[in-house]
């Protein structure tokens, strides 16, 4: 029998994945989650590395004056919001010292004059997007599977980290107000009438997912995805739907009979509004589909904007180029303040939603281009549009490629803009940039209260 050690451990310091750091006796470092910096907790070992261990929290022996008490049922299990159980100020503290950490440690950058991160009001309610899953396997909590009860198996919520097919049924999310009702309705009609629920490993029954999307202006975009075509329930469920939930403006469904949960191959039926809502972002609107890609906290995502275009420091007269622009969000929101912007992106469908955007705010001064920045970002399309004076890259978690570091030190412009949503690889490639340019600027904007994610924005100045 493996055995079983149990350790005291007094809790120093946050890691970027959200678990607590401490050390045992012996000096060896230990990663404990659901801790709090200050917290004294008994811990079991569960796994023993050489230089450092990861532990499960037996008991919080001492609280920390940071500890505050989660308010969700589901704080523990869920793995959404790892940082509930401490105070939003923390949070925020947190949070700097980790991109302080990425820029000192990795990319041995100063962060001396690093602003204040700005944080987020609603520390609940944000998302403008959520999804969930159906399940006929249920998830079972250690404290169900103990009460020795029989439970309805039959769930729909989030999957349960590292469990491909386990699904959490959530009473109440706290992250979407506006979800819950939706959800929860949905749900009891289907256990009423009988609809079967979704087997992620036998590829059997009728539903199998559900989108809920909203807008700042109030708008509501609710779609079931179906495994089959079962046109009769599917029916019944979208009569339902409308009838008991008025406040949803597009109502869709999707039949998706592959193995895998995406929808981006399908073509959804809009059976109420249009086939999309409208965010407003400043001034601008932007069409949201079941589809898109966009910010998924609006009030946030604006913050971030205003930084990066405060960062880019535009008079009217600058050539700018948007890397990785997605939907072309933050190219539009700066196109007013600029001779032009040209965007790159590698996702088409994105790409459309980008040029769509663009015509729907009467922008005339952004061109947009699918394809791989690493090599459309070339001569050619230099010749085309002029240098770029200023640079925009907002890359996804890994940040961007070699050859893509490699093309802006050759380009030289003045200013880099560089948004990032990990501030380890954000560090990383400031470290190739700093050949020829130095950090001029650091704002963090936190984008999801709760949790570890952070964007960070980095204007960059040419070295004289």
């Amino acid at each position: 029998m493996k055995q079983v050690i149990i350790e005291t451990v007094r809790i120093t310091g946050i890691s970027a994945e959200g678990f607590g750091i401490g050390k045992l006796d012996n000096g060896k470092v230990v990663f404990v989650p659901y801790t709090a910096p200050g917290d004294l907790v008994k811990v079991q070992i569960a796994k023993s590395k050489k230089s450092f261990c990861e532990a499960n929290l037996v008991e919080v022996l001492e609280n920390s004056t940071e500890r505050e008490s989660p308010v969700c049922v589901h704080f523990g299990v869920c793995g959404g919001c790892k940082l509930q159980h401490i105070n939003y100020s923390e949070q925020l503290r947190i949070k700097t010292q980790t991109v302080r950490d990425a820029f000192e440690r990795i990319g041995k950058i100063s962060t001396n004059g690093m602003s204040d991160i700005i944080g987020c009001e609603n520390g609940y309610d944000y998302r403008n997007k959520l999804e969930f899953t159906f399940t006929n396997r249920k998830w079972l909590t250690n404290e169900e599977i103990a009460s020795g009860e029989t439970f309805e198996r039959r769930a729909l919520g989030f999957h349960v980290p590292g469990s491909f097919s386990g699904v959490l049924d959530i009473e109440k999310c706290w992250l979407m107000d506006e979800s819950n009702a939706i959800r929860v309705g949905i749900k009891n009609f289907a256990l009423e009438h009988n609809y079967s629920f979704f087997n992620i490993k036998e590829k059997v029954g009728l539903l199998r997912n559900l989108l809920i999307r909203k807008t700042e202006t109030g708008e509501l975009l609710t779609l079931i995805s179906f495994f089959e075509n079962d046109k009769e329930k599917i029916a019944r469920l979208m009569d339902f739907v409308q009838s008991n939930f008025p406040q949803i403006t597009s109502l869709q469904y999707v039949i998706n009979p592959k193995a895998n949960d995406t929808i981006y191959d399908l073509e959804p039926v809009v059976v109420k509004g249009n086939s999309f809502i409208t965010e407003m972002l400043g001034e601008y609107k932007f069409r949201v589909a079941p589809k898109s890609f966009f910010q998924t906290n609006s009030v946030q995502a604006k913050k971030l904007y205003d930084v990066t275009k405060d960062f880019a420091e535009l008079t009217g007269n600058e050539n700018v180029f948007d890397l990785y622009t997605g939907v072309g969000s933050i190219a539009i929101y700066v196109s007013q303040a600029c001779k032009q912007v040209v965007g790159i992106e590698q996702i088409d469908a994105a790409i459309e939603d980008a040029k769509q955007n663009a015509a729907l705010n009467n922008i005339e001064n952004v061109h947009f281009y699918g394809g791989d920045v690493r090599l459309l970002l070339n001569e050619e399309l230099l010749q085309k549009h002029g240098k770029p004076d200023v640079i925009i890259t907002d890359p996804p978690r890994a940040g961007m490629h070699e050859d893509v570091v490699k093309t802006l030190l050759e380009a030289a412009v003045e200013k880099i803009v560089y948004v990032s949503c990990n501030p380890a690889t954000q560090a990383r490639d400031l470290s190739l940039l700093n050949e020829k340019y130095f950090v001029a600027k650091i704002q963090p904007v936190d984008m999801f209260p709760q949790t570890m994610h952070i964007e960070n924005v980095v204007l960059l100045k040419l070295k004289r």
